[in-house]
């Protein structure tokens, strides 16, 4: 069978994955590389993310439809780490005086608004996720209400063609297309969710297809990636990712729960487990902290992985321990 369930019982060791396979994508590689297309396909991790993200934000929908406290229960998971290392990468290289200049350093530290007016690409998830938690009440309460509402995910796969092809709207927004992009996976996430939330079950034959399915678009997003690069709008490939986020999902769900049923695989869940459990963290360090600073060294591409998930790892877990401390400090206040 496959158990949708298990999407919710493995959410923390397919967020470790998630972020892996982030890690791999941001390690440089030259393109004539025979790994180059596989590793460019790292980036479904963001959109493994935001699947997850859609399904976590409806499960703590349904509990308690307090548009105060969910704010605020996201407010206070994002805001204390990116705060911290957001603020220090933003103060440490401010060379500004004019009043104008402070205003940019505000918006950028609040809201990361240069990635909004200028596609600023640092830490750009984190105002994307800022924006999408925004309006998903609004959008889990109607659905709730309203079912049929659910059918209006077309509108985001719509808007990514419009802003692809349609001039004014491009030269308008279309410079945040790894934005808009990546919208219809979120919400697909939250319609998702109620049947991964009442555990329901597909029959076994499902596997054929979703095997299926992951293969193909896995093999043309490569294909994409090691014989095309830079030369299709990324937005199409985004399209495939969704089949390939979602099959991925379903199959390293199954690949998790088999390891359960031995100790050396239990203690693998255990680490992808609490490598998800810091990914927010992760996530803002490993770039600018330590992968930039060890390119200098020329490591070639695994010893730079490695090197840097090594490093990453315990300064993000350092992170995320301050952040328990202020976020529990601040919830007693609230």
């Amino acid at each position: 069978m496959v158990e949708l369930g298990k999407i919710s019982k493995y959410r923390s060791e397919l967020m470790g994955f998630a972020i892996i396979i982030v890690m791999l994508f941001h390690v440089p590689l030259s393109r004539l590389d025979p790994f180059f297309g596989l590793r460019r396909m790292g980036n479904l991790g963001v959109d493994i993310f935001f699947f997850l993200s859609g399904i976590g934000l409806w499960y703590s929908w349904t509990k308690q439809q307090d548009w105060r406290r969910f704010y605020l229960n996201r407010a206070l998971r994002i805001y204390p780490a990116w705060l911290i290392v957001a603020g220090y990468f933003y103060i440490s290289r401010f060379h500004g005086t004019t009043t104008a200049s402070y205003v940019d350093l505000a918006g950028d530290i609040i809201v990361n608004w240069d990635f909004w007016l200028h596609d600023e690409l640092t830490f750009w998830y984190v105002p994307a996720t800022m924006m999408l938690y925004l309006f998903a009440p609004p959008y889990m309460e109607l659905v709730r209400r309203h079912p049929i509402y659910r059918w209006i995910v077309v509108l985001p796969l719509m808007w990514c063609i419009i802003v692809q092809y349609v001039a004014p709207v491009h030269q308008a927004v279309g410079h945040i297309e790894i934005f808009w992009s990546r919208v219809p996976i979120f919400f697909l996430g939250i319609n998702f969710a109620e049947a991964v939330r009442q555990k329901r079950e597909i029959d076994k034959q499902a596997w054929w297809m979703i095997i299926g399915l992951f293969a193909l678009s896995l093999w043309a997003c490569i294909w994409l990636e090691q014989m095309r690069h830079g030369r299709f709008p990324l937005y199409t490939e985004r399209m495939l990712y969704i089949v390939l986020a979602i099959t991925t999902i379903l199959i390293m769900s199954k690949v998790f729960d088999w390891l359960c049923g031995s100790k050396a695989g239990t203690y693998v869940n255990k680490w992808f487990a609490w490598v998800g459990g810091i990914s927010l963290e992760i996530y803002l360090v490993h770039v600018q902290f330590v992968l930039n600073p060890l390119q200098q060294y020329r490591l070639g591409y695994w010893p730079t992985f490695f090197a840097t998930l090594a490093i990453s790892l315990p300064v993000a877990w350092i992170i995320s321990k301050v952040c328990s401390v202020v976020i529990n400090k601040l919830k007693t206040k609230i």
